[in-house]
């Protein structure tokens, strides 16, 4: 019995070691360099090898003929199952060929696809990416379950984390989650947040505060809700301000400002997953996180959003559940709905202070990190940016040519590390933490950015797999003639905002959907013949869709967690804030899509799409929005 087991396992280990580990292809003068795998009428490109100084030599392909030279790319060839490339020499003689694994062209798009399904049917990111991951290369090794696995771990994740542009966002986005956790424990920014409702007038000032503070704590998602919620909820109880509205406007400017804002702990996310793009893509001309910043006006929605709750709360009126629910709590003094279990009632603002309670800081201690990050940022863009451009040749290089040179990688770095330090410095300083307190908060603040760690690092092993399954290229192929280009950024805003709903994350969306829609951002519209401007302008578009749909999706979601954050940190009922936040959400969307995505499509500058849905928002609140009361309520609620 123990010698059949030890021959199944030499059996089974001969069968692994030769499907996980061919024979190198012997040595040759002349050879093909073609990918992994071939899809089926999908154009892709060979490289020809063979001596320097040797004569031009024949590749002979279905349907077609090049004379090319050693070192020499030949572009747009296509092949059929069992057909091959051949090289030929000028005596027909037989130099090379090759016979790459050719597959369906639908398989390219099984693996971002299966883990889109996942997602939705599991609302488990991580586990989607690991087997869309899987699967990918289980179509590239020929079908060997073990060795697909051990090659996405071995390669694609390491290979993932290996890159040097994508240590550094990992690593800008973990200390910047520090820096994060520093000023939540130590409650930096509790002075500025009392600075601002000390200046509070009524219930309408109380929403435009509360705004506002949303607005100002703009670097973190989370930090935002937390922050603004917890210290917040007091004063608009005081108003009578129903905890649905609070949970309303902490909620709709905590993602859309994190997505907005040019320095924040979305910003490292997005502009690796625009730059791991843009490498597989091709090139654009422009760095990544210039292309983020030109796609910015095109954030229809988070746009939009900010502005709906400014209106809302200026001119204090609502409509649909919400207005029920300021009703009642300007009428009866009850902020939550009767029988409603809020989700939280003892969460405290900031963190944990050593020794006895001390008066707050002053606003300025409690920005100072923020100010720090802004200004390292934009100084090492500027600067960095120009020495680069003048290294290149550029005598007086412009600021657009500067940010084209910076090394935005580097800058973040240096932003996220001088910030984390002024952060713990100001802690220390003002003894809200001694230095214990301050390296453990900075250990929460990293250990809360490990899961968008895990989804950066399986989006980007994930798109590799793609790029080596041609995955770009045979969506291309497919939508030259069943995609409109000008409907394209319509169309990614509502799929974006489709997986985000049903799967609760907005990174995870982005993560999943960016490798497939950037090429054809960049593809289609010149392949429709579109003229230069109008084709950057859906390329931009487009992306910025994803982000946009990805915020929406998350807005209407119940199981989002900055929704469930904000119904705990603002102590209202989960399903009530859900209930009278998604008509506002609704009414937006449909803002962004009718007046923003689908314009942008057949030319309209962003600058009218985003006037016009404004115009729009406020005057949906104009006619159907409603106040609760003729006055503002008492100085204390009953």
């Amino acid at each position: 019995m123990t010698r059949s087991l030890g021959c199944a396992w030499l059996a089974w280990a001969v069968w692994f070691a030769a499907a996980g580990v061919p024979e190198p292809a012997a040595a040759t003068e002349w050879s093909l360099g073609v990918p992994a795998v071939v899809l089926a009428g999908v154009p892709f490109a060979v490289t020809v090898a063979g001596p320097a100084a040797a004569t031009p030599v024949v590749l002979v392909a279905p349907a077609r003929r090049d004379t090319v030279a050693a070192g020499a790319a030949v572009g747009d060839l296509r092949l059929q199952p069992g057909q091959r490339l051949a090289l030929y020499g000028g005596d027909g003689v037989l130099l090379a060929e090759a016979a790459p694994r050719i597959l369906p062209g639908w398989t390219a798009v099984v693996p971002p696809l299966l883990a889109i399904a996942l997602a939705v049917l599991t609302r488990q990111v991580l586990v989607s990416l690991v087997i869309g991951g899987w699967f990918g290369c289980l179509l590239l090794v020929g079908w060997h379950p073990l060795t697909a696995l051990l090659r996405f771990g071995d390669r694609f994740l390491v290979d993932a984390l290996a890159k040097p542009d994508h240590a550094s966002i990992v690593l800008f986005t973990t200390i910047l989650g520090g820096m994060v956790g520093i000023m939540a424990r130590g409650g930096l920014s509790e002075g500025l947040v009392q600075a601002l409702a000390g200046r509070v007038g009524g219930r309408r000032g109380g929403q435009v505060a509360t705004a506002a503070m949303g607005t100002v704590i703009f670097f973190d998602d989370y930090a935002n809700t937390l922050l603004v919620g917890t210290t917040m909820r007091p004063l608009t109880d005081r108003l009578r301000i129903s905890r649905e509205k609070l949970a309303y406007l902490v909620d709709s400017t905590a993602a859309p400002i994190a997505a907005l804002a040019v320095i924040s702990t979305w910003v490292g996310f997005e502009v690796g997953l625009i730059h791991d793009a843009m490498a597989s893509g091709g090139d654009t001309g422009v760095a990544a996180y210039t292309f983020f910043l030109r796609s910015l006006p095109y954030g229809f929605y988070p746009w939009l959003t900010l502005a709906c709750v400014y209106l809302v709360a200026a001119t204090g009126r609502d409509f649909g559940p919400m207005l029920a629910a300021e009703t009642r709590a300007w009428t009866t003094g009850r902020v939550v709905r009767p029988g409603a279990r809020p989700a939280s009632e003892t969460l405290a603002a900031g963190g944990e202070a050593t020794g006895a309670a001390r008066a707050p800081l002053a606003a300025g201690w409690g920005v100072a990190p923020i100010v720090t990050v802004i200004a390292t940022t934009a100084a090492g863009l500027v600067l960095g940016g120009r020495a680069a451009a003048r290294a290149a040749g550029l005598v007086e290089p412009s600021l657009r040519e500067m940010l084209d040179h910076a090394d935005s990688f580097a800058v973040l770095m240096w932003a996220a590390i001088l910030g984390t330090l002024v952060a713990m410095l100001v802690a220390l300083g003002a003894r809200r933490l001694d230095l214990r307190a301050a390296v453990d908060g900075f250990v929460d603040g990293c250990r809360a950015m490990l899961i968008a760690v895990a989804i950066l690092l399986l989006a980007w092993s994930l798109s590799a797999v793609c790029e080596q399954l041609q995955t770009a290229p045979y969506l291309v192929e497919i939508c030259r003639g069943a995609l409109s280009a000008r409907l394209l950024p319509a169309v990614t805003f509502v799929l974006a905002a489709a997986v985000s709903f049903a799967t609760g994350t907005s990174w995870g969306t982005m993560a999943i959907l960016m490798p497939l829609v950037f090429p054809l951002g960049a593809v289609l519209p010149a392949a429709a013949g579109l003229d230069a401007e109008a084709a950057v302008g859906i390329h931009l578009a487009t992306v910025s869709a994803v982000l946009a749909g990805a915020v929406f999706g998350d807005h209407c979601s119940p199981i989002s967690d900055t929704t469930i954050m904000s119904s705990l940190a603002c102590g209202s009922d989960h399903i009530d804030h859900v209930r009278t936040q998604l008509p506002y959400a609704a009414l937006v969307g449909g803002a962004a899509l009718v007046c923003g995505y689908f314009p942008v499509g057949w030319g309209a500058p962003p600058w009218l799409s985003l006037l016009l849905g404004v115009c729009v928002v406020a005057g949906f609140l104009g006619i159907r929005g409603r106040r609760p009361a003729p006055a503002d309520p008492p100085a204390a609620a009953s």
